[in-house]
């Protein structure tokens, strides 16, 4: 770590959880980020200024106007462009010496295991369940944490599921095998503090992950109510029935 990184990252190595090795783990870490929209940009934002070392942005969506109520990253100038050409703007605006890589395409099959492989850690910030699923499952296979998000209407949630702990549950575990039935925020509506309030906790919750401190919400569902203010956490237990765990770390 040179001068000029213990000046940037100071504030961070201040603290004893992080000190300069976990600072140093953030910088050698690589991160998948699928989905730059609401969740995606603090995401993206935070995990560049926090300086982790290279992020994998993936996203098949072009900005619309409709995006910049809740995605802070894009701009009324990006309206068109490619979400991840966007993002991507912007983390190195933010953090020059963060490498990007840019995935401007759905993640599906092998180029989703592929791309989950090439990481140490998974951030879900897409917006539907079958795409949710599929991640969940390249994640199990690969042995790479998740961290998995969502918000809408005036409620969000997060969780963090890492095959390399024997008591983690997966998604799965938690949602069944269902199918894509649940609304989305172009249908049912979401208020943006709230998409930025979940990102940054799964930005948290990666660096907690990344340079090792704290405890992760591994077995642990965390709901917000954000109407009333409040916090709810369940406990959530591994499904020993679950086809998906089953596959945990085959390929890791």
């Amino acid at each position: 770590m040179n001068d000029q990184q213990l000046l940037r990252y100071s504030r961070q190595i201040l603290l004893a959880q992080i000190d300069i090795d976990g600072q140093q783990r953030l910088l050698d870490s690589r991160v998948l980020i699928v989905g730059l929209g609401g969740l995606g940009a603090p995401v993206a934002l935070y995990l560049a200024a926090a300086g982790v070392g290279e992020l994998v942005l993936a996203d098949h969506d072009q900005v619309d106007l409709t995006n910049l109520q809740r995605q802070v990253i894009h701009h009324q100038a990006d309206i068109g462009r490619a979400k991840v050409s966007s993002a991507a703007e912007r983390v190195r605006a933010i953090n020059p010496e963060v490498k990007v890589r840019c995935l401007e395409q759905g993640l599906a099959d092998r180029a989703l295991s592929q791309a989950v492989a090439s990481v140490d850690l998974v951030l879900d910030c897409t917006d539907n369940f079958v795409t949710r699923q599929a991640i969940n499952a390249a994640c199990m296979v690969e042995g790479k944490p998740l961290v998995s998000g969502a918000a809408i209407r005036l409620e969000g949630q997060l969780s963090v599921f890492d095959p390399r702990r024997a008591d983690s549950p997966c998604y799965q575990c938690l949602y069944g095998e269902g199918d894509d039935t649940a609304l989305s925020c172009s249908e049912a509506g979401v208020v943006g503090p709230l998409v930025g309030l979940v990102g940054s906790l799964q930005a948290l919750e990666a660096l907690k992950l990344l340079a090792g401190f704290g405890e992760p919400l591994v077995g642990r569902l965390l709901l917000i109510d954000a109407l009333g203010s409040r916090f709810r956490e369940l406990k959530v237990r591994r499904d020993p029935a679950c086809t998906c765990c089953a596959q945990r770390g085959v390929s890791a």
